[in-house]
């Protein structure tokens, strides 16, 4: 019988490649994957291209990340906040490159990488600097930017509950951008509070078909929860 679950983080990781592009969820730190992250900076991979919301918060989680020097390129709507400190300094040295991406444009061109859309239209951003080099089409009158679906080769995301056939569930709000995510990588990667056992979630119920997720494991109490409490940052 197929089983998605694996021992540990490590474990979940092992083959992230140099160059890799990474999906990482999170609204700030609310479904954050924070243990995979970590995991991911002591697997070593370097000159990944990452997409998320934002840059992180502190310097715990992507920002650990970003300020282990693992990240060559964001893909981000929000790069900075009142808590965003190791973007914005190596971003002004040159060390880091941007990609800015309004917010709804940002999940969209990951939900059509997931659906198999390789382009759409939106008029978002049009007429400023983020259409330069895009083509542009006028419908009914109004100008919209073409943007490109977004395919990675691996996503981390954070759920709530997970089985061994990669069936998701998520905690309220901390859902946000993983259910997408899960669709649009090569290999999907959750780091679950609970393992249950198979059919103890309700298909009504389930928000990620374990179609989408290719490994599962469990982190039931993350230990830099406590870090990211210390420094004053949500992490429900």
């Amino acid at each position: 019988m197929m089983d998605k679950r694996v021992p540990d983080v490590p474990a979940a990781l092992a083959d992230v490649q140099d160059g890799a592009m990474v999906l990482i969820g999170g609204f700030g730190e609310s479904g954050s994957p924070i243990e995979l992250i970590h995991g991911l900076i002591d697997q070593g991979a370097r000159g990944l291209t990452v997409v998320s919301n934002n840059t992180g918060n502190g310097e715990v989680g992507l920002a650990a990340l970003i300020k282990a020097g693992r990240v060559a390129k964001m893909v981000c709507s929000y790069p900075r906040s009142s808590n965003s400190k190791v973007f914005p300094e190596l971003y002004r040295k040159g060390e880091i490159e941007l990609e800015l991406v309004p917010q709804g444009t940002l999940a969209e061109r990951i939900r059509a990488g997931g659906a198999g859309v390789p382009a759409f239209y939106t008029p978002t951003g049009a007429g400023t600097v983020l259409a330069e080099g895009k083509e542009t089409r006028d419908f009914d009158g109004r100008t919209y930017v073409m943007e490109r679906a977004i395919r990675a080769d691996f996503a981390l995301v954070r759920a709530e509950l997970g089985d061994r056939f990669g069936n998701l569930t998520f905690n309220k709000a901390g859902r946000n951008f993983g259910p997408v995510m899960c669709m649009a990588a090569k290999t999907a990667i959750a780091q679950v509070r609970r393992f249950v056992p198979a059919g103890e979630i309700d298909p009504e119920h389930v928000v990620t078909p374990g179609i989408f997720v290719g490994r599962v494991v469990e982190v039931p109490e993350p230990a830099q929860e406590s870090a990211l409490i210390e420094q004053g940052v949500s992490y429900p």
